[in-house]
C-alpha cells in the first residue's frame, strides 16, 4: 500500500431538528459574540432567525452578516471582515448554501490573518491561528461544511480562488434536513449535481487514497440512489437527510483527494458567462468521464457497480447515466443553450483558463489545452 494521509477536522451533528443544537454547540466551543454570516435568500426562509434564536438562548450575542451573492467576491468578503472587525466575533457560524459556509471561512482568514484573499490561494498558506466556526448547510451540495477550502471569486477577473488552511474547516458541522426543504427545486438540482460530481471526480483523483475512498464510494452510493427522488419532488426527510449526508461525505473526499477536470473546465465558464457552478460542472462532466475512462477503468466500475449500472462499459454506462440524470434536472446538456446566440465562446482562452486550474492537476488522464479545447467543443454542440 502506498503512503497516504486522512484529514477529517470536523464533528457532524445529523437529523432532524438539530440546528436548535447550535448555540449549545456554539457556547461548547467557547462562542459568547457570534458572528452568523447567511445569503439574503436563507435569511428570507427564516432559517437564520432560527439560528439566531439558539444561539441567544444559550447567552450568545450575535449579529448577521448578509452582503453577499451566490459566488462570493473578494470585495464581499473584505466587506464582512470590515464587519467581524467591528463586532470582534469570539466565534463564526456559516448558515446557508456553500456562498454562506464559504464567505465565512474567507472572513476568517481576512479577520484573523489580514490582507486579501488572493494571499490565500492554495493549501496552508496562513500561519496564524484562527477563530472556530460552525457550518450549517442550507442546502445539500457543495459538501463545504467538511472541506478546509473556501472558494472566493476574485472581483476583477472572475477567477475562482480555492483558499485552504486545516484551520479553516469548521469545528462543528449542523446537517440538518429541515433546512433544505425551503430550496427551490433548481437550487436542489444544481446542488445535488454538484455533490455527485464530487463524488465521482475524488473517486477517480489522482490523489484518491484508501481512506478518501472511503467517502467518495458512500457519498456515490447515497447520491446515486437518493438524489434522482429529490429530483422528481418525492424526497421525505429521510431521503433528503441521505443527499444531505452523501454531500457531506462528499466534501470529505474532496478534502483529502481533491477533484479533476470537470471542475477545472466548469470554473471558466463561470468566470466569463455567468453559468451556475452545478450547471456548468453537470455540463462537463459525462465528458470528462468519457475522456477518463479507460485511465480510470476500476474506479469506474466500482461505482458503476453500486448504482446498479450494468451496461458495459462502466464509465460509458456512468456518462449516460448522468445525461440522463441532467434533463430529469432540467439542466442543460449543451453549451449552446447557455449562452446568447449573439455571444462568442471563446473556446481557446477558456480551454487556456482550464488549464490554470489546480484542480485539474489532479484528473487521471493529464489533459493540458488542446484536450480541454476538445472537451468544451463536445459539450458545444
Amino acid at each position: 500500500m502506498n503512503l497516504f494521509s486522512f484529514r477529517a477536522a470536523t464533528r457532524l451533528v445529523v437529523g432532524p431538528g438539530c440546528i436548535d443544537q447550535l448555540g449549545q454547540l456554539a457556547a461548547e466551543l467557547g462562542g459568547s459574540r457570534i458572528l452568523v454570516v447567511s445569503d439574503p435568500g436563507v435569511v428570507a426562509a427564516g432559517h437564520t432567525q432560527t439560528g439566531l434564536d439558539s444561539l441567544k438562548a444559550a447567552g450568545g450575542t450575535t449579529t448577521v452578516f448578509s452582503d453577499f451573492t451566490e459566488n462570493p467576491t473578494t470585495s464581499q468578503v473584505e466587506a464582512g471582515a470590515a464587519a467581524a472587525h467591528d463586532f470582534q466575533p469570539d466565534l463564526i457560524v456559516g448558515l446557508g448554501g456553500g456562498s454562506s459556509m464559504d464567505c465565512a471561512k474567507g472572513i476568517n482568514f481576512l479577520h484573523c490573518c489580514g490582507g486579501q484573499m488572493q494571499d490565500y490561494r492554495g493549501r496552508g498558506t496562513s500561519s496564524l491561528p484562527l477563530l472556530p466556526a460552525i457550518g450549517c448547510p442550507t442546502t445539500a451540495g457543495t459538501g463545504s461544511e467538511t472541506q478546509s477550502f473556501a472558494l472566493i471569486s476574485d472581483s476583477e477577473t472572475g477567477e475562482k480562488l480555492a483558499c485552504g488552511n486545516p484551520q479553516a474547516a469548521f469545528r462543528v458541522a449542523i446537517l440538518d434536513p429541515c433546512l433544505t426543504l425551503t430550496q427551490p427545486a433548481r437550487v436542489a438540482a444544481l446542488t445535488g449535481i454538484d455533490a455527485v460530481s464530487h463524488a465521482l471526480e475524488s473517486h477517480v483523483s489522482a490523489a484518491a487514497t484508501p481512506a478518501s475512498q472511503v467517502f467518495s464510494r458512500e457519498a456515490w452510493r447515497l447520491l446515486s440512489r437518493q438524489l434522482p427522488h429529490v429530483l422528481d419532488g418525492e424526497a421525505d426527510l429521510t431521503v433528503r437527510g441521505a443527499v444531505q449526508l452523501g454531500a457531506a461525505w462528499a466534501g470529505l473526499a474532496i478534502e483529502n483527494a481533491m477533484l479533476g477536470a470537470a471542475h477545472a473546465l466548469a470554473n471558466p465558464l463561470t468566470a466569463s458567462h455567468q453559468i451556475p457552478h452545478g450547471q456548468a460542472v453537470g455540463l462537463m462532466l459525462p465528458h470528462v468521464v468519457r475522456f477518463n475512462a479507460e485511465a480510470a477503468a476500476a474506479g469506474y466500475a466500482e461505482l458503476a457497480g453500486l448504482a446498479e449500472l450494468t451496461t458495459a462499459p462502466p464509465a460509458l454506462a456512468i456518462a449516460d447515466w448522468l445525461d440522463s440524470l441532467l434533463d430529469r434536472a432540467g439542466l442543460a446538456r449543451h453549451l449552446s443553450d447557455l449562452v446568447p446566440p449573439a455571444t462568442k465562446v471563446d473556446i481557446t482562452n477558456l480551454a487556456a483558463a482550464a488549464a490554470s486550474q489546480w484542480t485539474g492537476t489532479f484528473n487521471p488522464r493529464p489533459c493540458g489545452p488542446a484536450e480541454l479545447a476538445e472537451l468544451y467543443r463536445l459539450a458545444a454542440s
